[in-house]
């Protein structure tokens, strides 16, 4: 299975590859890895774009799945082949940025989706099986943590 994220807000600013998550950046990528936990997603690797957002967001979401964050340079913003990336892994996790990311998801599944900040698609082979916004991914960590 392999699993696409995009990284979540991050504060304007220059030099680009150096922008530090918001507040609500760190939230949505701490939400997204506990419903990504709460949905029982096992990952045996997560590859982030070096930029400091994505790698933020990897490692915020990687926390509450165990699984090491491995820097990617393939995955700083331009278009990548994740067969290539992910082959002879297993379950991987990219974390990455628009458009290529959107543009991965297209041209994995021919689904013409806009990965919104923070967003998490599912995709198996070349079927789209799961498709979350943040909105969605909050409502599930919110119900992990009163669940307790």
């Amino acid at each position: 299975m392999l699993w696409l994220l995009r990284h979540a807000e991050a504060a304007d600013g220059r030099p680009d590859e150096a922008r530090p998550l918001t507040t609500r950046g760190i939230r949505d990528a701490r939400a997204a890895g506990v419903a990504l936990a709460r949905l029982g997603v096992r990952l045996d690797v997560c590859l982030s774009s070096p930029k400091r957002r994505a790698l933020e967001t990897a490692e915020l979401v990687c926390e509450s799945l165990g699984v090491e964050v491995v820097p990617e340079p393939a995955l700083a913003g331009v278009r990548y082949a994740p067969e290539d990336l992910a082959a002879g892994i297993g379950d991987v996790l990219l974390v990455g940025h628009n458009p290529a990311i959107s543009s991965v998801l297209c041209d994995l599944t021919g689904a013409r989706v806009h990965m919104r900040k923070a967003g998490v698609a599912g995709v198996d082979g070349s079927e789209l099986v799961l498709l979350m916004t943040p909105g969605e991914i909050s409502a599930i960590a919110e119900s992990a943590e009163a669940a307790g």
